[in-house]
């Protein structure tokens, strides 16, 4: 399963866009992950500061 943001506690830093080995991720006004290019890895949840993704 895809990363999954808590948009409650994303803050839209973009920490996770730098990151992401795939460029799964946008930020509008928060981050955004496309489901169909997100390989799963994790780095994107270790680097947000917020902990607002989670593998779940």
């Amino acid at each position: 399963m895809a990363a999954r943001v808590d948009e409650e506690k994303c803050t839209g830093c973009g920490s996770c866009v730098d990151v992401c080995p795939v460029e799964a991720i946008t930020v509008e006004e928060v981050a955004v992950i496309n489901a169909d290019e997100c390989l799963e890895c994790g780095t994107c949840v270790e680097e947000c500061p917020n902990g607002a993704i989670s593998l779940d």
